[in-house]
């Protein structure tokens, strides 16, 4: 059975620490190899430094490793394999999406800002293109967002074929938590046919999780399908939202710009992206 890699971009800010816990904890669960990933920028670290660039990066060189020195310190002996640095020079997102290809990555775990006046996509640029771009799993962990076990997972159902492989992933964090899940699909209306299609999908899936606390939910919601499952998030208090990204699914429904603008929930939870299944 082949080690389960996380890959966890790190430019040593708040954001990102956390997203490194978020990345340390799961490694432990998984029996992870780590990769501590850090793509620098020259131009504002000489800026920064008033360094010649070989200086610079061996600074970053060896912040980067005093930081694998800590994870493996809190983490080694709960189950965590491995930590390692990687430190690779290139555009941050093509750079990121591009390692995390080639070796074979499992999950990207990546900080963000969150909402905030600027940023033109709710999650953060640079995450948002993570997600759009890789072909790997990407846990995105907001910013002040510190790492525990989670309760409840959401995972957001738009009654596709690719939900009965996705929902296993689900399953196995699950499991390491006893966590509850809850699949859920939100509707803008109240016709038979929803009612028809969401039991039809309980029955297909059903087969494919095997795991007790499963509960299968049709909410309605008269506004977007976004701010409906916003509310049922608060109200059944999920912990992390859980969404497969395919053309013309779900996911594509909840990341508009103007829908994101309304949505407060991103700013403090998790969202785990399943690209791959």
């Amino acid at each position: 059975m082949s080690t389960f890699k996380i890959l966890c971009p790190t430019d040593f800010s708040e954001c990102s620490l956390n997203a490194l816990e978020y990345a340390a904890k799961l490694g432990e669960k998984y029996r992870a190899e780590l990769i501590l990933f850090h793509v620098p920028d020259m131009e504002d670290y000489g800026k920064l430094f008033n360094k010649p660039q070989r200086d610079a990066l061996e600074f970053v060189r060896s912040k980067l490793e005093n930081l694998v020195a800590e994870v493996l310190l809190e983490s080694k002996d709960k189950g965590l394999r491995t930590c390692i640095p990687v430190l690779e020079e290139g555009e941050t997102v093509k750079t990121i999406v591009e390692y995390a290809k080639e070796k074979q990555v499992d999950l990207i775990v990546m900080g963000t800002e969150g909402v905030n006046d600027i940023k033109t996509n709710f999650i953060g640029t640079k995450s948002s293109k993570v997600i759009e771009e890789a072909d790997r799993d990407v846990l995105i962990v907001p910013r002040k967002v510190f790492f525990k076990p989670p309760r409840k997972f959401v995972y957001a159902s738009d009654y596709l074929e690719e939900d009965k492989l996705a929902i296993q992933k689900v399953v196995k964090m699950a499991h390491f938590y006893d966590t509850e899940i809850d699949i859920v699909h939100v509707s803008t209306r109240t016709k038979a046919i929803d009612k028809a299609l969401h039991q039809t999908m309980v029955e297909e899936i059903k087969p494919f999780i095997h795991y007790e606390k499963t509960s299968f939910v049709l909410k309605t919601f008269r506004d977007e399908v976004g701010l409906g499952l916003e509310n049922y998030l608060l109200t059944a208090k999920g912990d992390i939202l859980v969404t497969l990204s395919k053309k013309k699914s779900w996911f594509d429904q909840l990341f508009t710009k103007n829908l994101s603008k309304k949505m407060s929930y991103f700013i403090n939870k998790p969202l785990w992206v399943i690209k791959k299944v």
